[in-house]
């Protein structure tokens, strides 16, 4: 299976964030699934990268030409695209599932871009948000809102199930 990841690439970052990514990573790899990702070689992008590497796992990136010199050397596979608009669509054509860990404005605008096409498409595709600290609360409730509105009906409805923020210890 190939899961997207949509993640930070900041550096500095808590240690709580880093060990987020590293054990996704290590899970994706040890699975032996694979992982398609921003590809840029910085913050939690290269931590989930690294881990997967280290556990076996095939790696994608799909950078842009812009950042090409940010380009992770742990990648298997890369893909350059003209821009960000390009490298979504790229990302959404090739995975199976998408995981959103944190991240700024860039990771919503994947997350948001990857629901939106995923209902228009209607794709059963899964998207796994992981809410650590309640990061992504605010969004996740206007989300479930969006979905009982009027102008969310038919196929928008779906919204409400496609958002999937995990419980578990780690991620309160």
């Amino acid at each position: 299976m190939k899961f997207a990841v949509y993640c930070s690439s900041r550096q500095g970052l808590d240690i709580e964030y880093i060990e987020l990514a590293h054990t996704l990573g290590q899970w994706i790899g040890g699975q032996g699934h694979a992982l398609v990702y921003g590809g840029v070689n910085a913050g939690l992008m290269h931590e989930i990268a690294q881990a997967c590497h280290d556990a076996g796992g095939q790696i994608t990136g799909v950078n842009i030409e812009a950042f090409k010199h940010r380009t992770d050397p742990l990648v298997d596979e890369v893909v350059y695209t003209a821009n960000l608009g390009e490298r979504k669509a790229r990302m959404y054509q090739m995975a199976d599932a998408f995981i959103v860990l944190p991240g700024g404005l860039g990771t919503v605008d994947e997350w948001m871009a990857t629901l939106s096409q995923l209902v228009v498409d209607g794709d059963n595709r899964p998207i796994v948000v992981i809410n650590l600290h309640g990061m992504y609360d605010s969004l996740l409730r206007y989300l479930d809102e969006l979905a009982h509105h009027p102008w969310s009906s038919g196929p928008h409805r779906l919204v409400r199930g496609r958002c999937l923020p995990l419980r578990a210890k780690t991620c309160r």
